[in-house]
């Protein structure tokens, strides 16, 4: 019905950027909140960063001024723009939607696949 995909993440220096993207697509009439979230090996899933469907954005402390977290409501698009990043940003980052299909008039969540961001000298 749904799909997230990710893409951007890979391998980068302490102090380097990366951009991540996640693009949604399928039987949408609309996306609500969409969201980052992170898991690093052997911890819980966290969440990184939001969005409402209004433009108000959120950060963990973690990471405040060093991501920015946008949309493209056009290309039902969420981007991720990590500078300085750290060893401890390591993980896989994980697109989140809340998103009303053309076919049902609730609010489903849906999740995608992953993207493994690496920061490593």
């Amino acid at each position: 019905q749904v799909q997230l995909v990710e893409s951007g993440g890979g391998l980068v220096q302490p102090g380097g950027s990366l951009r991540l993207s996640c693009a949604a697509s399928g039987s949408i009439s609309s996306i609500s909140a969409m969201a980052w979230y992170r898991q690093a090996p052997g911890k819980q899933r966290e969440l990184v960063a939001v969005i409402t469907g209004g433009g108000s954005t959120t950060y963990a402390d973690s990471v405040k001024g060093r991501f920015t977290i946008s949309r493209d409501n056009a290309k039902n698009t969420l981007y991720l723009q990590m500078n300085s990043l750290k060893p401890e940003d390591t993980a896989v980052y994980y697109c989140n939607a809340l998103v009303v299909l053309t076919t049902s008039p609730v609010f489903g969540d849906y999740w995608g696949q992953g993207t493994q961001v690496t920061v490593s000298s």
